[in-house]
C-alpha cells in the first residue's frame, strides 16, 4: 500500500521538440518552370503588350508614333476590314469541317482497323510536316492547274457546275477562288485534325464495342451511342488546332487565291509589311484575337467536354 501511495518522482525537463527535416528540392519544380515562363514572357507577354501600346498610336513612320490611346483606330479597322474577318471566318470553318469529315475515317481506321499498317500509315499522315508550308501550298497550284486532271474530272462531272453556282469557282477555272483557298487550307490543316481524333479514339476501351454488340446494337447505333460520345475531346482538339490557324492564315489567300478572297491575315501583312500603318495592323490582330478567343470560348462551354487531347 505505501508503495501505491508514494508520489511520483519529478519529472526532467521536456526534450526540445525536433523540427521536421526541411524537405530537399522543394523548389525544383519552379527552377524547371523558369526557361519555359522566362520565354513566355520575353516572346509572347512582352510582344503582346507592345501590340498593345501600338494600337492605340497616332503619328507616321517618318515623325514617329505616339501613344494617344486613340481607340477609335479598332472601330475604324474593324469597319474598314469586316469582310475580311467574314471571309476567314467562313473559309475557316469549312476547312474545319472538310477536315474533320475526311479526317474522323482515317482516324478510325488507324485507331481499330489498321493493325500491322497503323505506324506506316501514321507516317504517311505526317508526311507533310516533312517538306515546308510554302512548297506544300505551291504544290496545289499544281494541282490545280486549268489544264489539269483534277480540273478536268470535276467538268467531266459536272461538280464545277454547281460550285460556280454556289460561287466557290468562277467558271471552268479554280486557281484564284475560293474553292482554291479551302483546299489549301484543308490539306495543310489535316494533319492537326487527324492526330488528335487518332488519340483519342485510341483510349476507348474495345470492350465497350464488345458490350454494345452483345445488347444487340447495330454498327451505326454502337458508334452513334458510343465511339463518337467517346470521341469528342478529339473532335474538340482537332477542330480547335484546326480552325484557329487557319483563321489567321495567309500564306493559302495569297498563293491560291485572288483580291477577292484575301483573308484578314493577308490585309495584316500588308498593313504591317507594305503600308506600313502598324496602329492599324496591331488592332486588326487584336480584334481577330479577341474574335477568335470568343468563339472558341462558347464552342468549348457548348461541346459539353473539358478533357482535351
Amino acid at each position: 500500500m505505501s508503495t501505491l501511495t508514494e508520489a511520483p518522482p519529478p519529472l526532467g525537463p521536456a526534450a526540445p521538440e525536433e523540427k521536421p527535416p526541411r524537405r530537399r528540392g522543394r523548389f525544383t519544380p519552379y527552377w524547371l518552370l523558369l526557361p519555359g515562363m522566362l520565354w513566355l514572357i520575353v516572346f509572347f507577354a512582352l510582344p503582346m503588350v507592345y501590340q498593345a501600346s501600338t494600337s492605340v498610336q497616332q503619328g507616321s513612320l517618318e515623325q514617329g508614333y505616339k501613344v494617344t490611346w486613340h481607340f477609335a483606330t479598332y472601330w475604324d479597322a474593324l469597319n474598314a476590314y469586316w469582310p475580311q474577318f467574314l471571309r476567314s471566318v467562313c473559309y475557316a470553318a469549312a476547312a474545319t469541317v472538310l477536315c474533320l469529315l475526311l479526317g474522323y475515317p482515317l482516324a478510325y481506321l488507324i485507331a481499330f482497323r489498321a493493325g500491322r499498317w497503323r505506324n506506316l500509315i501514321m507516317i504517311l499522315v505526317i508526311a507533310p510536316f516533312f517538306t515546308s508550308f510554302l512548297i506544300r501550298t505551291l504544290a496545289w497550284k499544281t494541282i490545280l492547274a486549268d489544264n489539269g486532271p483534277v480540273v478536268h474530272a470535276l467538268n467531266t462531272l459536272h461538280v464545277l457546275d454547281l460550285t460556280d453556282w454556289l460561287g466557290w469557282t468562277a467558271g471552268e477555272r479554280v486557281l484564284a477562288t475560293p474553292l482554291a483557298v479551302v483546299c489549301g487550307l484543308t490539306y495543310n490543316f489535316l494533319p492537326f485534325m487527324i492526330l488528335p481524333l487518332y488519340t483519342s479514339l485510341e483510349r476507348i476501351d474495345g470492350r465497350l464495342h464488345e458490350a454494345a454488340g452483345d445488347l444487340y446494337a447495330r454498327p451505326w447505333t454502337t458508334f452513334r451511342k458510343v465511339t463518337f460520345p467517346l470521341s469528342m475531346p478529339g473532335v474538340v482538339s482537332g477542330t480547335l488546332l484546326t480552325f484557329i490557324p487557319a483563321a489567321g492564315d495567309y500564306v493559302n489567300a495569297e498563293l491560291l487565291g485572288s483580291t477577292d478572297t484575301r483573308m484578314i491575315g493577308n490585309v495584316i501583312q500588308t498593313q504591317f509589311l507594305r503600308v506600313l500603318d502598324y496602329p492599324t495592323a496591331a488592332a486588326l490582330s487584336f480584334i481577330l484575337m479577341a474574335a477568335i478567343l470568343a468563339m472558341v470560348t462558347l464552342y468549348i462551354r457548348r461541346s459539353g467536354t473539358e478533357d482535351l487531347v
